[in-house]
């Protein structure tokens, strides 16, 4: 009887797709990596899962050494196994993405990068591995999301309008939304709640501050939009 020692095993990498939003444009943190294969090329943050780790600890292993960051909300995406994704060898990667607000966090380059830096999803400097599929991957994920549930918060400020809600949806939609759907939409569901204050220093006007409900449980939700 053949033991599991005599198999030749693949190895197990987890990668991370962090998108941000900010001046107005939805936006993914990339490393620079110092080593080959690729060096000076661009990539997705990653780390090769450890014997001991789940895929979860070797999530926030690689948000802390490598980018400088804690406690970020994460969600599995998707597993890439191609036989030849990775030149070192046989190498199946589960990739995780999560969402938040760059104006919150400080980023810092751990010591296998030259540099990280947020790059706007449609301005990719040619990722390396097969780092540009899973990028494509993650924004599907999100563009389907948040037809149905409520998503993309984590992107915005705690207090916020509803013209700043569209923006981020028309963002990650890449299409125009009309006004008043959206808006019926979002309060009618209760979503979102009035916090009582206005937003100031904009010229004759001063719009609605909203913050999001986060004690409503989620229920069926739908912008009657259909992605190609």
């Amino acid at each position: 009887m053949k033991t599991f020692d005599q198999y030749q095993n693949p190895a197990l990498a987890v990668d991370l797709v962090v998108l941000g939003y900010q001046l107005g444009q939805l936006q993914v943190l990339l490393l620079n990596r110092k080593e080959a294969p690729f060096a000076n090329r661009w990539t997705l943050p990653g780390a090769f899962l450890q014997f001991t780790e789940t895929f979860q600890q070797t999530c926030h292993r690689i948000l802390d050494s490598k980018l400088g960051m804690r406690n970020l909300y994460l969600e599995q995406l998707y597993s890439f196994d191609q036989p030849d994704r990775d030149p070192r060898g046989r190498v199946i990667a589960v990739a995780y993405y999560a969402l938040i607000n760059p104006a919150n966090y400080k980023t810092a380059a751990g010591t296998m990068a030259n540099d990280v830096k947020w790059f706007p999803v449609h301005e990719l400097p040619d990722p390396a591995f097969d780092h540009q599929n899973i990028i494509q991957t993650a924004l599907k994920r999100l563009q389907a999301k948040i037809l149905y549930q409520p998503t993309g918060f984590e992107l915005l400020d705690q207090d916020f309008t509803i013209a700043d809600i569209q923006e981020l949806y028309e963002c990650i939609l890449g299409r125009e939304l009309d006004r008043r759907n959206f808006r019926r939409k979002f309060l009618d569901a209760r979503y979102i709640l009035p916090t009582g204050a206005k937003r100031g220093n904009l010229k004759n006007r001063h719009p609605e501050l909203y913050r999001f409900n986060k004690d409503l449980p989620l229920q069926k939700f739908h912008l009657n939009i259909e992605l190609p």
